[in-house]
């Protein structure tokens, strides 16, 4: 259960980082799943793109954190906080596992009603 529209821009928020972040790729692979938990859903976006460095993980979800230069990747820095900001309000998680040139995998929980 959860807001729509808040919800959709999650999603398009974590697609569009997959697609941002795999251009440079002769060919990009963007997996998206959901997976049935006991107390919560978990939905996840996985790509080949440019990955991130896991020592730094805990700024990917700041405002105006970057992992990158700005000159590699357009953008300044406030998609993912407020993908954070969204499933906070639903009671969920974010989560994020990288490592650099490997792609990464971004997530988020919500919790059964």
């Amino acid at each position: 259960m959860g807001d729509e529209d808040t919800l959709h821009q999650v999603m398009e928020n974590l697609l569009s980082n997959a697609l941002k972040y795999s251009r440079t790729r002769d060919e990009a692979v963007i997996e998206i799943w959901a997976q049935e938990r006991e107390r919560d859903w978990a939905v996840f976006v996985n790509d080949n793109g440019a990955g991130f460095d896991p020592r730094y993980s805990n700024k990917l979800f700041s405002v105006f954190q970057r992992l990158h230069r700005h000159d590699e990747f357009e953008g300044v820095g406030v998609g993912l906080a407020n993908v954070r900001r969204i499933i906070h309000r639903h009671g969920g998680q974010v989560m994020a596992t990288g490592s650099p040139g490997q792609g990464a995998t971004f997530g988020f929980t919500l919790p059964k009603r």
